[in-house]
C-alpha cells in the first residue's frame, strides 16, 4: 500500500508540530532552571551578608546531615533579619541556637510510663 501525497504532507506536519512543541518544552524548562539558578545565587550572596564566616559554615555541615533544617535555619535568619528583629552580622551562636530550637520543634520526647503493680 502506497503513501498518497496527502499522507506524506499530514505525517510531516506531525512531525513538524511534535518538534516545535519539544523545542518550546525544552525552552521552558531551561528558562526555568536559569530563574532557579538566580534565586539560588541571590540567596547565597543575602546569605554571604547576613551570616558570619562561622555562621555559614556551620549551616554547611548541618546541610551535609539534615539539608532540610538548615535550609528553614536559613529561611528564618532571612525574615528575622528583613524584620528587623536580628542585625547582622549573624554569628554562630545564633545559628546554633536556631539549629537546636528547630530541630526540637518538630519532635515529641517520648513518654514511658512504668505499670504499679
Amino acid at each position: 500500500m502506497a503513501l498518497e501525497p496527502s499522507d506524506d504532507a499530514e505525517l510531516e506536519e506531525i512531525r513538524r508540530r511534535k518538534l516545535l512543541e519539544l523545542q518550546r518544552r525544552l525552552e521552558e524548562e531551561r528558562r526555568r532552571r536559569e530563574q532557579e539558578a538566580l534565586r539560588e545565587a541571590q540567596r547565597e550572596a543575602l546569605l554571604r551578608r547576613i551570616l558570619t564566616e562561622r555562621a555559614r559554615s556551620r549551616l554547611t555541615n548541618v546541610r551535609l546531615v539534615k539539608p532540610e533544617l538548615a535550609e528553614a535555619v536559613e529561611n528564618y535568619v532571612i525574615q528575622l533579619v528583613q524584620a528587623g528583629r536580628l542585625q547582622p552580622p549573624v554569628g554562630e551562636d545564633i545559628v546554633i541556637e536556631l539549629l537546636a530550637r528547630l530541630d526540637s520543634a518538630g519532635k515529641r520526647e517520648p513518654r514511658i510510663r512504668f505499670k504499679r503493680k
